[in-house]
């Protein structure tokens, strides 16, 4: 295990006072890498580039993509860093909306006001079993939500992998930034936090109670804890001709021609 501290930083995105990096934190400090915190929401400013580290991770949130709030708009705008220098970017939840929104992809609630909260199904494309094969785990068959909206794939992406409710799960934008719809970062612990800290969201149609949650995590997470370790060795490295086969060049991405 590398010793902490020994690799460039890694920029974490947060967007409450008291939020976590969760699991997705550890990895990145087990493998040697700082973690630069930084909440926009409570006035962090974003880097101009990312020439300094080795890559960012814009977490979820209560808030949408969709709200008029001026840190919004700035980390929705921010992602093109990452994208023009092609540095790794992982987008979770609201961060996966604001990089589909940044491209130009709709953000919207589903038609019938349902949510997923809770462990649901996770269905690989093509595209991501191909991915899968490089990586050398399969996708996780269910994994752990937490939105009421859901985001298309952009023009210019490709989809990973789909669901019920929210179709779009995950896409690959480059050979090296993410949007997962999911929450791969989630500890036992935060489970539990959430789930009495926002009870309210679990009579949502869709949403799971909090004893079908816990059985969800007993039953799936072993395997979304192999996947997240391995996605994240090879989110960071560098991409290679099996990883970036057939990707479309940044300079034709909608978002990255946005004034």
């Amino acid at each position: 295990m590398a010793r902490r501290g020994t690799k460039p930083p890694v920029l974490i995105v947060l967007h409450q006072e008291h939020s976590t990096p969760g699991r997705v934190g550890r990895l990145l400090a087990e493998r040697g890498h700082r973690l630069d915190i930084r909440r926009p929401r409570l006035g962090d400013p974003l880097p101009e580039t990312l020439a300094g580290h080795a890559g960012a991770v814009i977490f979820g949130g209560p808030m949408s993509a969709n709200d008029p709030d001026d840190f919004i708009r700035a980390e929705i705008d921010w992602i093109g860093v990452p994208l023009k220098e092609n540095k790794p970017f992982l987008g979770l939840c609201l961060g996966a909306q604001m990089l589909a929104k940044h491209l130009g992809a709709g953000v919207r609630a589903h038609p019938e006001g349902r949510a997923e909260i809770g462990y649901y199904p996770l269905v690989p494309t093509e595209a991501g079993e191909r991915l899968s094969d490089v990586w050398g785990v399969p996708w996780p068959s269910h994994v752990y939500h937490w939105h009421r909206e859901g985001f298309d794939c952009p023009s210019g992406a490709e989809t990973l992998a789909t669901g019920d409710d929210f179709p779009t799960q995950a896409i690959r934008v480059g050979g090296r930034a993410f949007g997962l719809q999911f929450h791969p970062e989630v500890t036992h612990a935060m489970i539990c936090r959430w789930t009495v800290v926002a009870e309210e969201r679990l009579s949502t149609p869709g949403a799971q109670d909090r004893i079908h949650q816990l059985e969800g995590r007993f039953q799936y997470d072993p395997h979304v804890s192999r996947w997240i370790d391995r996605f994240l060795d090879h989110w960071l490295d560098e991409p290679s001709s099996a990883t970036t086969e057939a990707v479309i060049p940044p300079a034709s991405w909608p978002g990255l021609s946005r004034p």
